[in-house]
């Protein structure tokens, strides 16, 4: 099946493959012929093997929850554990696109906004610009090109006052979760202005004996160079980042020995707002228009905007999110949802409480979210409560049409494009935590509804100690987990045809 993604999807592609702080999959197709010798979505005998000694002989430790219903009845038709609750990882995002789509709707936009908090005498701003952020997770630098060209488009020659940014359309939080690495980019802060998911792209270049470091805010057609963040390389083998608050400023080091010869990744921005505001600021002095350094206000505007930029529709947005797993897409959308449906502006542990308690009161189960996006661990979600909610009445119509599709596999992990089912479904991936959850259409038409929750939550907690990325153990953790949920998909698929 073709697929034809936007500009805009390819951008969220480049930032969102460090969503979950873990591994990229292995490739979906492969030259090799296929060569099976057993017809795609046949019964094997292994298949009729009990559920539970699947999963003791996948070589996942820890717990599984696993459960298939049927769709339409919503009858259990197999279940290992499914009322253990586990850490659903980014499976979350599923409910956050269900609850931020009931509450503000498909066709809703973020807007960024800019005003002229002062007359305009023959093109001569005789006050302050301001740009002001109304939650948009997804703005990317080409889009605050745009909007300064539309500030040119308005007539503005020249502004006598200073140029401040606002933010408060969502609280201001430094990170999404506090036991993530300093340097992991998908854990980034979050406010009403939000720009590139709140990273800043760090390159290197050794040159001799010497490395030439850049820090830019790059998208499709540009990349400005930031001075919101900065980068020492220092003398030492560890830690290979640390981070410090400089007041309005990232400073950031990395270890000397870690660089190699050159390479390049995305590290999060703690001070986005200020981030955004000099790269627009940027911009707009490519149009004669300069301004003075931003600077952060407490209040929103109150004049009228005279350049404004709409973000996608809030359905291609969630669209978007389950397909890369953007963990600040989750959040934005979840704060928003929340702040449209009780009318205040919550902070985010009390805007995932509220969506727990939405989701009860939706589809009568009990979750325990500690965000919307899955990348806190302390969220607890069951197999079960995951396969209610899929199956309450009127969420499939909304989330199957969203979902990402999920091939089936061989055993040598290459790619079933033969195989008669369809399933669409969401991954969730930590370390030493895999989750994956949606829809199967099996070849003779069923609808099935399905999860599959597994974590290791000791050799989690022994890997957040270790302070690395890939702590030992969770590769293969991670691999097994994987296996397993195509083993079972494959399993479902053939018996319940």
């Amino acid at each position: 099946m073709k697929r034809n993604y936007s500009r805009r999807a390819v951008v969220v592609a480049l930032f969102g493959s460090v969503a979950t702080g873990v591994f990229a999959d292995a490739p979906l197709t492969s030259l090799r012929p296929m060569g099976r010798a057993q017809k795609a979505g046949a019964i094997t005998p292994e298949m009729r093997v009990p559920l539970i000694d699947v999963i003791r002989a996948s070589g996942v430790v820890g717990r599984v929850s696993a459960v298939l219903a049927d769709a339409t009845t919503g009858e259990i038709i197999d279940s290992s554990d499914g009322n253990e609750p586990l850490p659903p990882a980014s499976v979350t995002k599923v409910v956050t696109a269900l609850y931020a789509l009931e509450y503000l709707g498909p066709d809703f936009q973020f807007e960024t906004r800019v005003f002229a908090d002062g007359p305009i005498l023959d093109g001569v701003l005789v006050g302050n610009l301001i740009l002001e952020g109304g939650g948009n997770p997804n703005l990317l630098t080409d889009d605050l090109a745009q909007l300064a060209t539309r500030l040119k488009d308005s007539g503005l020659t020249a502004v006598r006052g200073k140029f401040y940014v606002y933010d408060g359309a969502l609280p201001n939080l430094d990170e999404i979760d506090e036991s993530q690495l300093d340097q992991s980019g998908y854990n980034p802060a979050i406010s009403g202005l939000n720009l590139n998911f709140n990273r800043v792209h760090f390159e290197w270049q050794r040159e001799g004996g010497a490395y030439t470091v850049m820090l830019d805010a790059r998208s499709i057609n540009f990349r400005p160079a930031v001075t919101v963040a900065k980068m020492r390389i220092v003398d030492r083998s560890v830690p290979v980042y640390t981070y410090r608050d400089g007041g309005g400023l990232d400073e950031w080091t990395v270890a000397r020995g870690a660089l190699g010869s050159g390479g390049s990744r995305w590290l999060p921005v703690r001070y986005p707002a200020l981030y955004a505001g000099e790269v627009f600021a940027g911009f707009a002095r490519g149009h004669d228009i300069a301004l003075t350094p931003a600077s952060e206000i407490a209040l929103p505007p109150q004049a009228a905007p005279i350049a404004i930029h709409k973000s996608v529709s809030l359905h291609r947005m969630m669209q978007e999110m389950l397909r890369f797993s953007t963990n600040i897409t989750a959040e934005a959308a979840g704060m928003t949802a929340t702040k449209e449906r009780t009318g205040q502006m919550r902070g985010l542990r009390t805007s995932a409480l509220g969506m727990s308690q939405w989701a009860k009161k939706r589809a009568g189960i009990a979750p325990s979210f500690a965000d919307h996006s899955g990348l806190g661990d302390t969220s607890r979600l069951s197999a079960a409560d995951m396969v209610t909610l899929l199956n309450a009445d009127g969420v499939e119509a909304v989330l199957n049409p969203i979902l990402k599709v999920i091939p089936m596999r061989d055993a040598d992990w290459r790619v079933m494009t033969d195989h008669p089912a369809r399933v669409v479904a969401k991954t969730g991936t930590l370390n030493f935590v895999s989750a994956l959850a949606g829809y199967i259409r099996t070849a003779s038409g069923r609808k099935l509804t399905f999860a599959i929750f597994a974590a290791d939550l000791e050799a989690r907690e022994i890997g957040k100690a270790s302070n690395e990325e890939r702590p030992t153990g969770s590769v293969t953790f991670n691999t097994n987990a994987k296996r397993l949920q195509n083993k079972l998909l494959l399993r479902w698929a053939a018996l319940n045809n």
